[in-house]
């Protein structure tokens, strides 16, 4: 009896509901692990972290069999609550000067085409780190001339000169994700505001048409957090009136027992549908699937994305 009981709390989420099973179509791509090895081996030797292992991401064995890895800047450890991460939370270390050296090393080492970098948010930081940001941008740029280089950058608390740092660095893909719904956002983002961002948004629109016309810009959200269908249409019009070129839509997955449940899972057929209202809106890209995450087939979606404007 005392066996069950355990059993039955072992399956149920905290909330005391039970824990919805994956779907047959969430099935992962195994890769082969010597080369996932060897980009373990080199991001270890560099004291570098990557999204791929700290936000436990679905794809980690396709993309590190293609020696591709998202370079996470600013350490292990974020200043926000998010509901649905799987990143450390707390007091963060002290920046890594050489991170910058590291990271550009490590990009030359795997000979990457298209290199993403993200970060933990800083907001213990001045202007959120967004210097480190423009470092690492220029010196990645430095020892891979051909190499086009993406950024998944945080909101900066919606401060537009930390913005405008990274963007004098010349990012050929600035992304910044919602993330999620509106509606959502004091339960899943409690720490950020939804208006803030589709600000952020604007002004990195504003910074292309002006400054650098072979910038794109990005953003994604998760789905299966509690948003509706027409919920997250709406959310696609926001972004096109930010002048949003690339969108990203995938499942969410609960990283652990103590990050918010998943409300159910969306099926292939509603992806695939938003991706064909999202282009029909003017997206020059849409990447809508299940195992979608924001840097999942980056370089493909550049590619297909640099059409005239």
């Amino acid at each position: 009896m005392i066996e069950e009981k355990v059993l039955v709390e072992k399956f149920l989420n905290r909330k005391g509901r039970e824990r919805l099973k994956k779907p047959d179509w969430l099935k992962i791509k195994l890769g082969d692990p010597r080369n996932q090895n060897a980009v373990l081996d080199l991001i270890s030797g560099l004291n570098l972290h990557t999204v791929c292992q700290e936000a436990k991401c679905p794809n980690i064995f396709e993309c590190w069999t293609d020696k591709t890895a998202t370079f996470m800047l600013g350490g292990d450890t974020c200043t926000r609550h998010c509901g649905f991460c799987a990143v450390n939370k707390g007091k963060p270390m002290d920046l890594d000067p050489m991170e910058p050296t590291h990271v550009a090393e490590a990009v030359r080492h795997l000979d990457l085409k298209h290199a993403v970098i993200t970060s933990v948010n800083r907001d213990d930081l001045p202007a959120g780190g967004s210097m480190h940001w423009a470092e690492t941008i220029t010196t990645v740029r430095e020892l891979n001339p051909e190499c086009k280089v993406e950024v998944l950058i945080p909101d900066f608390n919606g401060d537009e000169n930390a913005l405008n740092n990274v963007l004098r660095a010349r990012p050929d893909v600035l992304n910044h994700n919602t993330e999620t719904i509106a509606r959502l956002y004091r339960r899943v983002r409690p720490d950020a505001i939804y208006e803030q961002s589709m600000e952020l948004l604007t002004r990195a629109a504003h910074w292309r048409d002006t400054e650098q016309s072979t910038m794109l810009t990005k953003s994604g959200i998760m789905a299966g957090l509690g948003e509706e269908f027409e919920e997250v249409v709406e959310l696609m019009r926001d972004l096109r009136k930010a002048s949003c070129d690339i969108m990203t839509i995938g499942q969410y997955l609960q990283p652990y027992e103590k990050r918010l449940p998943v409300e159910r899972y969306v099926t292939p057929e509603e992806f695939a549908e938003w991706k064909k209202i999202g282009e029909a809106m003017g997206f020059k890209h849409v990447e809508s699937s299940p195992l979608t995450r924001s840097s999942y087939h980056a370089r493909q979606q550049t590619e297909s994305g640099e059409s005239p404007r």
